[in-house]
């Protein structure tokens, strides 16, 4: 282990601000130096990037602005709405709390979001992170915020021998005991930046770290080794099938899933139920009971995977052409083709969509040929 000679300083957050000044990231939620800083813009963007990376969620922020500018309206756009423009970004949960947090904030708040993490902690769908999260970067009150960029730089400050999760108290109260009473917004901001562009988890730039000589992984030689992680339990395989059901004017059939649960309140080809029993070698005729209606099923080749945070997911997909007056099932609706992409549909049920235009594909062009 290092001795004190080895760390002569202790992280000196001037230092890091006067890292951010210089090389503070440009993001679409965040302001420019000088600029006011937009609640609506800090929140939203923390919801996005819960589960998801900065890359993947400025593209659907910048849409939501596009759609819903201010809390106001996002808090009377339907439902539904909201579930098609966040389709691709996962943990569905997310877009529900969105929606009833915005709703939340008017009701409640007459349309500004409270500044104090207790009231922040009191909106639909924010957690201790977020809520610490908007109350030091909207409003500049002093608080503790730790995300995964965070705990990174904290643990190979302090060789935290740890391993995450259970970690992560430890790494918060470390984090306190560095983050100063000025500029608590952008104190956060800059040990995420820090942790995002410098302290990265496979060879990170330590020479160009403004807390270089206060790291005592670095001083060790074994930074990339943190934060400790225990080992992954494996993950479950479950299978199901998916029910591609065509009209000749190509309209297909979905339905909502129930509005609670996995993939809440989204749309998908109809599926029967997911299980680690569910043998997908069986006979057509058996995966077919629990078709939404009767109909001359075939297989399709191979089956569509899909990973989980907590289980992988096989699909076999059956498809089956039916005549162009066939009713919807209860809780069913046809779709146009045309209007397909435009549905809430999770990647998951993107795949299937995939899947079954491609097998159809060569079908399609051989009988335009003909």
């Amino acid at each position: 282990m290092a001795t004190a000679a080895e760390t002569p300083t202790a992280p000196d957050p001037s230092a890091l601000l006067a890292w951010y000044d210089r090389h503070r990231r440009r993001l679409p939620w965040r302001a420019e130096a000088g600029e006011r800083v937009d609640p609506y813009r800090v929140w939203l963007s923390e919801i996005m990037l819960q589960q998801t990376t900065v890359k993947a969620a400025g593209p659907y922020f910048l849409r939501f602005l596009q759609h819903f500018p201010d809390v106001a309206a996002l808090a009377v756009a339907p439902l539904d709405e909201v579930l098609k423009l966040w389709a691709g970004l996962g943990y569905y949960s997310r877009a529900r709390n969105l929606h009833a947090c915005a709703q939340a904030v008017m009701e409640r708040h007459g349309g500004a979001f409270p500044s104090s993490e207790a009231a922040l902690l009191a909106l639909p769908g924010v957690g201790p992170y977020t809520a610490a999260a908007i109350a030091a970067i909207a409003f500049d009150r002093p608080a503790v915020v730790v995300d995964g960029n965070v705990e990174r730089v904290v643990s190979r400050l302090f060789a935290v021998e740890a391993a995450m999760p259970g970690a992560k108290p430890r790494l918060k109260a470390l984090t306190a005991t560095i983050a100063p009473a000025e500029r608590p917004g952008d104190f956060a901001q800059a040990t995420m930046d820090l942790g995002a562009t410098i302290c990265t988890p496979r060879k990170p730039a330590c020479p160009l770290c403004p807390w270089d000589d206060a790291c005592l992984a670095r001083a060790r030689g074994d930074q990339e080794t943190f934060p400790r992680k225990a080992a992954k339990a494996d993950r479950p395989t479950r299978r199901g099938v998916a029910y591609w059901v065509e009209r000749p004017d190509g309209a297909a059939l979905v339905r909502s899933r129930p509005p609670k649960g996995l993939l809440g309140g989204m749309t998908e080809p109809p599926t029967g139920v997911w299980s680690e029993t569910v043998d997908l070698a069986a006979p057509v005729a058996r995966l077919a009971q629990e078709a939404p209606l009767p109909a001359d099923w075939r297989r399709l080749p191979g089956v569509v995977t899909h990973v989980f945070s907590h289980f992988a997911l096989d699909l076999a997909v059956l498809a089956a052409v039916v005549p162009q007056a066939t009713p919807a099932p209860a809780g069913a609706r046809w779709v146009a083709r045309r209007d397909l992409d435009c549905e809430a549909l999770p990647s998951v049920f993107r795949k299937v969509v995939a899947h079954a235009r491609a097998d159809a594909a060569p079908a399609r062009s051989k009988s335009i040929a003909r």
